[in-house]
């Protein structure tokens, strides 16, 4: 004989989902939680490598001087300053590039078009930059036989126009549409509103992926390789000659078998850290005053 079913009171059964609900929202904290800290792991141990090995290696001389042509010693005032003007060089070429391309598929291209013109920006990206660099040398230096920084500057502006035109397209449509009809509503042209209010609104951000494509450019090795060579040899403005830059001062060295030069690559890798993060925090907070505006 079968006992019968005790039926459960609908407060019971409730209080059971509750508990159950409780469990699962604390189970997928613990795990967001954990591979969080994972994926920070990867950082601060790379910070903390090249802040350690490089801090020692920091010197007067390293930031002063120029590397000797033959033998070890001198520094690397050569790559900085080739670092600077090629970057400075490149984000002049790819911020009217990126930034126009980046309005225009936001604000004025119809589906189809920007459709196919963000696809290309994708893949733009996604090439290994080694090959942007194959082909700047095919146009911009094998003519002239002659390896020079302004085509290293070009290979570093096709890195960054598509990281700048992506990110701006992104933040015009955050850009509330009510702005826009309302500039449009009192007679202001089509392309004016498009400047005054959604790219003026918008500017924060968009600020914030331009310096976000002058860390990558300001980091990239494989393009410079191809194009503006190296040089031991400090060039201010001639862009036309092969000029150094950071990484690649940091390449060089960090291959000799000598413990002076790998020290040099390491002090240059920390210099070369400390200008990203810098610019990445004052782009951070200029973001945070604009929005808190």
């Amino acid at each position: 004989m079968t006992a019968a079913a005790v039926p459960i009171p609908d407060h019971l059964r409730r209080a059971s989902g509750r508990e159950r609900r409780a469990v699962v929202d604390r189970s997928m904290r613990i795990v967001t939680l954990a591979c969080t800290v994972i994926a920070i792991i990867p950082l601060v141990a790379l910070l903390a490598f090249v802040t350690i090995n490089g801090v020692a290696a920091l010197n007067v001389d390293l930031i002063t001087k120029p590397p000797r042509a033959l033998g070890i010693g001198g520094g690397a005032v050569t790559a900085i300053t080739g670092s600077i003007q090629m970057v400075a060089l490149a984000t002049l070429i790819a911020v009217p590039v990126g930034l126009s391309a980046g309005v225009y598929v936001s604000e004025l291209a119809g589906h189809r078009t920007a459709g196919v013109i963000r696809f290309a920006a994708d893949v733009l990206v996604g090439i290994p930059s080694i090959l942007v660099g194959v082909f700047v040398f095919t146009f911009l230096v094998l003519p002239f036989k002659q390896y020079n920084a302004f085509a290293g500057s070009v290979a570093l502006a096709v890195i960054m126009v598509p990281v700048i035109m992506r990110t701006t397209e992104e933040i015009l449509k955050l850009v509330p549409g009510d702005l826009r009809e309302a500039s449009l509503a009192l007679g202001i042209r089509r392309w004016r509103t498009v400047l005054s209010v959604a790219v003026r609104v918008g500017w924060p951000g968009i600020l914030t992926g331009i310096m976000l494509a002058v860390a990558r450019a300001a980091g990239e090795t494989a393009p410079l390789i191809m194009t503006a060579l190296g040089s031991r040899l400090l060039n201010i403005g001639d862009f036309g000659r092969p000029m150094d830059a950071l990484p690649l001062f940091i390449y060089q060295n960090a291959r000799q078998p000598y413990p002076a030069l790998n020290e040099q690559a390491w002090g240059a890798a920390f210099l070369l850290l400390l200008a990203v993060l810098v610019i990445n925090i004052l782009v951070r907070a200029r973001s945070l005053r604009g929005t808190s505006r």
